[in-house]
């Protein structure tokens, strides 16, 4: 059964369906009912009239935005930040150190993601807006960031996804945002009662290395909850983050075979889905499950990111 968005998934936390491109359960703004009101994560700017909507059912608007922090700057994150925060006159936007430039300056990932998304690039991320320098606030490894009389949250440096990512620690839930680090959480699965989660490993910053210790590090801290980019929450998150881990060996073991064998990205990605389908198989989810949709864009990029950081390596 679908979910009806935004919904309550704690007291203090609701999830906004941003409906990235066009699809439900792709990428979520989450809201935090604090003293100040704060998002994370933007999606791309298709999403912003998604966003304003889930407030206002929530019974907020924008102009009750405080902060709205982005775990990274990649488009799907945070590409319609410049245009919600055109729109959130009280509201600063918190970014990694790393990537604040880039959002006052976003040149650099237009042109990165239009090199990734080609034709498709207008219709998913347009328009992507510079933010004022003096409307960002700037957070890094072991900052905190005061919500609430009684919430001080906290920014972890989490690389492995990008170099310019956090994780963002809530104490009063004893959860974790976890971005795109720990990998994609599949929603659509996850109403049929399947816990699935893969590694996401898209270029141009993929580091394999980094992400272990990034996702184990999380794992020692014994979370309560994880609060997914790509989708949703997760109540059983220990078991979510290792088996993002062993998908990750699993990607790597391919990604060097495809490498040595001289095979494209799209040769890879069929590799990998074939051991998905597999799996997903094994659980009775057939192969026309809509899933595959996301599954299938997922892999192709990821092995974009896998061959393009082998090339890295070797050179």
């Amino acid at each position: 059964m679908a979910t009806s968005y935004p919904v309550k998934l704690t007291d203090r936390i609701s999830l906004i369906d941003g409906f990235d491109m066009d699809l439900s359960e792709r990428t979520g703004t989450y809201v935090i009912a604090e003293e100040q009101l704060t998002l994370i994560e933007t999606g791309p700017s298709p999403s912003v009239k998604y966003i304003k909507e889930g407030l206002e059912k929530l019974g907020h608007s924008l102009a009750d935005v405080t902060y709205i922090i982005v775990t990274h700057i990649h488009l799907d994150h945070a590409g319609g930040a410049g245009l919600l925060l055109q729109q959130c006159p009280n509201a600063r936007l918190v970014v990694h150190p790393k990537g604040a430039r880039h959002m006052s300056d976003p040149s650099r990932l237009v042109a990165g993601a239009k090199a990734v998304y080609g034709e498709r690039f207008s219709v998913l991320f347009d328009p992507v807006l510079p933010v004022p320098e003096d409307r960002i606030l700037i957070r890094g490894e072991g900052d905190r960031l005061k919500i609430g009389s009684g919430c001080v949250l906290e920014f972890w440096n989490s690389p492995g996804h990008a170099t310019h990512h956090f994780a963002i620690i809530d104490p009063v839930s004893n959860s974790i945002f976890t971005g795109d680090t720990a990998g994609i959480h599949y929603a659509q699965l996850a109403n049929e009662e399947i816990s699935f989660h893969l590694p996401s490993t898209s270029p141009n910053q993929f580091d394999p290395d980094l992400m272990r210790q990034s996702i184990q590090r999380m794992k020692r801290a014994r979370f309560e909850r994880a609060f997914y980019g790509h989708f949703g929450m997760v109540e059983k998150p220990d078991a979510a983050f290792d088996q993002s881990l062993e998908w990750l060996d699993i990607f790597m073991e391919q990604a060097e075979a495809a490498a040595i064998a001289g095979e494209s990205h799209t040769e890879l990605a069929a590799r990998l889905k074939e051991l998905v389908t597999k799996s997903l198989a094994a659980e009775g989810i057939p192969d026309n499950h809509e899933v595959y949709m996301l599954i299938e864009l997922d892999l192709m990029v990821g092995a974009m990111g896998m061959l393009d950081y082998l090339r890295r390596k070797k050179r």
